[in-house]
């Protein structure tokens, strides 16, 4: 009876260790989850024909197929894109010693700040005497938030001569970036070049601002008298943040840049997005390259989608997923209408060039447009026939449905009137608060597949 009972106690102890250590597991998984790696540090200064974020590209071996897993990345040092802006086109600066004060808003936190500056398009080097960074105080402002001024070096130097066709990434600095917030980046530029060339991101649905001489170490915005609603100079901000699984890269048009949508209010699909990935607590950084008018196949407003994928997408820091919305400018721009053909082409070839970096892929429907002044039925053919092959599963590792988000069930051919900006082709801040809420993020980052429609 003796050892009968030593026996149950021996198995009964048994019983307990085995749950000790599993639910030592489960909390482990619990507090640490799976491993996601992290984004990779900056590059250094590039000179002609690259404009990278962040120096070599971010993703591990293998990209993602069709209802495949996340893909896979390798450790990046804890560096993340929370803001980008895709290099546009040429512009004039001002003929004098000047400070532009870009105004940034933020999809991710953390305790560094690094900027990378383009001069892709200038035709002289770009000459930045001083540069700073800051937490800005108000969203519509140029004040600073008191004690969060930092000078940004380059190299160790205040200051840094940009190559025609180059770009320089600035060296980190220290400040507890906010996240859903807005920061000041400030370059004192001596004089623009002979012909006052600058790299610009026009239309940028926020105001920054331009002030006389070098005002990069101001902490309040009187100074600065100009207002401008173009990003001068400014292609990225990279935080340092070991949480971050990432960033959410969005390729695309007017349509991913914001137009339609209230200036100086972050309701861009991008902006939407992030505060859903943030509300949820995902870990991921969303960058917007969305260039207002862009094409997927040829030049015009700005480097097509093809020629810019490698620089403006595939090098950002930290990016791990790649969402494509580009095509509905090779149908309503002249020469028009583009082979559907050859827009589902172009569309596979970026697929398989993020796939071939390790990034997973997911594309979006082509909105409708009727009601636009360049919509007919032979172009609103050619949109149907991109569509059905992005739902087939031809194109994209994933597919969001963009169309069906947001067009009008009784006329599927237009945009639902309450989210229609007034031109029949851009959403209103309600269209775009739509858009994002069509996205699924647990498809988004490869957790599951949407199902094909």
């Amino acid at each position: 009876m003796k050892t009968q009972r030593a026996g149950y106690g021996l198995f009964a102890a048994l019983i307990a260790l085995t749950l000790l250590i599993c639910a030592a597991i489960i909390a482990t998984f619990a507090v640490t989850g799976p491993d996601h790696g992290q984004p990779a540090p900056a590059g250094a200064a590039a000179g002609p024909g690259t404009d990278p974020a962040a120096g070599p590209g971010t993703a591990g071996p293998a990209g993602t197929r069709p209802g495949g897993a996340t893909a896979r990345a390798v450790d990046t040092g804890g560096w993340a894109g929370t803001w980008s802006a895709a290099p546009g086109e040429a512009g004039t600066g001002p003929a004098g010693p000047h400070s532009v004060r870009n105004v940034v808003h933020t999809s991710l936190g953390g305790d560094q700040a690094r900027i990378t500056l383009s001069n892709l398009f200038g035709t002289e080097p770009l000459r930045v005497a001083h540069a700073s960074i800051a937490v800005a105080a108000a969203s519509d402002g140029a004040s600073v938030v008191p004690g969060t001024l930092r000078e940004v070096l380059f190299a160790g130097r205040p200051s840094a001569i940009v190559p025609p066709g180059g770009h320089v990434v600035g060296d980190p600095a220290p400040l507890p970036v906010p996240q859903d917030g807005h920061l000041l980046v400030t370059l004192h530029v001596p004089a623009s070049g002979p012909a006052g060339t600058v790299t610009l991101h026009e239309r940028a649905s926020q105001t920054s601002y331009l002030g006389p001489g070098d005002r990069t170490s101001d902490t309040d915005g009187s100074a600065f008298t100009h207002r401008t609603s173009a990003w001068h100079h400014l292609t990225a901000v990279d935080v340092h943040n070991p949480a971050a699984r990432g960033a959410v890269v969005a390729i695309g048009d007017s349509l991913t840049d914001g137009a339609g949508s209230t200036p100086d209010t972050d309701r861009r699909w991008t902006d939407h997005l992030a505060d859903r990935l943030h509300a949820g607590r995902w870990g991921y950084g969303v960058l917007n390259l969305g260039i207002g008018g862009n094409r997927l196949l040829q030049d015009g407003i700005g480097p097509s989608g093809l020629s810019r994928f490698e620089r403006d997408v595939l090098d950002r820091s930290g990016a791990r997923v790649v969402v494509i919305e580009l095509g509905i400018n090779d149908i309503i721009r002249p020469p028009r209408p583009a082979d559907p053909a050859a827009i589902t082409a172009g569309l596979r070839t970026l697929t398989e060039q993020a796939r071939a970096k390790g990034l997973r892929v997911v594309g979006t429907t082509l909105m409708p447009f009727e009601g636009h002044r360049r919509h007919t039925p032979e172009l609103e053919a050619v949109r149907e026939e991109v569509n059905q092959a992005v739902r087939a599963g031809r194109v994209f590792d994933d597919v969001i449905d963009f169309d069906r988000a947001v067009r009008d069930p009784y006329a599927p051919d237009r945009l639902l009137p309450a989210y229609d900006s007034g031109d029949h082709l851009h959403p209103n801040d309600a269209g775009y608060a739509q858009l994002a809420r069509s996205v699924d993020l647990a498809v988004l980052i490869g957790e599951r597949s949407a199902a094909r429609l």
